[in-house]
């Protein structure tokens, strides 16, 4: 019997326990969710209500952009309309004067160049054609031989390109666009020297980014079309520590110089961009040998010496140093005693 009624008096003290333990426990998580919201801070009560302010806000702050955008608007009109010495585009667009000379870019070689040069030659293309609308002289700009890569590079990232104005977009070559003695196309490997532009000519650049891996291949292509042909005058005016090569957006920048300067030097030195090392050529040849050796690489040194030979303004000690150093590189010619030894 005794056995019997211990484990009932056992349990309800198990129960009781067990009880008691699942209530102190409810008891200890209670107060955690009471204290959680008990412990949130006034500054996290401000910022929630600044969020709610904000989303019950959103229509009224789009009501005052667009009311600020139509008082732009019809401030802008207002200028426009008025009288007064603005400084407006459109008014300094007025006093633009077109000039009748034909700038060509001929975009015929396509085929030679991979998509990387594609895309400079785009961009090259967007900056002549930015140049022009701005300049104060703009040319009669023409795009021709259009299609093929670049075409499509412009669709894909230059849509606007169709509404571009001021310029004439041919899929045509140049040869069938202008006519044949109007022609002049500009290239570094012609013999013939420009010195002046002629604004009834339409003057032709190389559409063409190739590293210099087709050398005179523009020149070429002018002599089979029997058309008259001609290189900048830039040996005559500038040094470079660089190849004559010019990229296609520097050619046509230096024209849009040239025609409002009418200085080529001037166009030369506001175009070129530093990298080319450019430097008056007059300047160049006063330079000294000792000057030239302290700077190797600047010079091409056959170049270098055969124009500063030509002028005649150089010191005859300069020019006896020249040649004495000349005859002693090419033999070991024994001087005389009455001169002092080189060593």
């Amino acid at each position: 019997m005794s056995s019997e009624t211990l484990p009932a008096s056992i349990e309800p003290a198990s129960v009781e326990s067990k009880l008691g333990g699942s209530a102190s426990e409810e008891e200890r998580q209670e107060p955690r969710t009471d204290a959680g919201t008990e412990t949130m801070s006034k500054r996290q009560m401000k910022k929630l209500l600044k969020q709610k302010q904000w989303e019950e806000q959103r229509e009224q702050r789009k009501e005052k952009r667009k009311e600020k955008r139509k008082r732009k608007k019809l401030e802008r009109q207002c200028q426009l309309e008025s009288s007064s010495d603005g400084n407006d585009r459109k008014r300094i667009r007025r006093d633009v004067v077109h000039s009748s000379l034909r700038l060509i870019i001929d975009c015929s070689f396509d085929d030679l160049m991979v998509l990387k040069d594609i895309k400079k030659l785009h961009k090259q293309i967007q900056r002549c054609y930015a140049e022009n609308r701005r300049a104060a002289h703009p040319v009669q700009f023409y795009l021709t031989s259009h299609g093929g890569q670049l075409k499509k590079n412009m669709n894909e990232n230059d849509k606007g390109w169709v509404n571009w104005k001021d310029i004439h977009i041919k899929s045509e070559h140049y040869s069938e666009v202008i006519k044949k003695e109007d022609l002049v196309y500009l290239t570094s490997d012609s013999p013939n020297v420009l010195k002046d532009l002629d604004e009834s000519k339409a003057y032709v650049i190389g559409g063409l980014v190739d590293h210099n891996h087709h050398k005179g291949l523009t020149f070429k292509q002018a002599s089979s079309y029997g058309i008259e042909h001609a290189q900048l005058p830039l040996a005559d005016f500038v040094k470079m520590n660089s190849r004559k090569v010019l990229a296609v957006n520097h050619v046509f920048e230096i024209i849009l110089e040239f025609l409002e300067t009418r200085d080529w030097q001037e166009a030369f030195f506001t175009i070129l961009p530093q990298r080319k090392g450019a430097v008056p050529a007059h300047k160049a040849c006063e330079s000294s040998p000792q000057d030239q050796q302290s700077r190797p690489g600047e010079w091409d040194s056959a170049s270098e010496g055969e124009h500063c030979r030509s002028d005649p303004g150089l010191p005859q000690r300069e020019k006896q140093g020249q040649r004495s150093s000349l005859v002693s590189a090419a033999s070991p010619v024994p001087q005389e005693p009455s001169l002092p030894s080189s060593r």
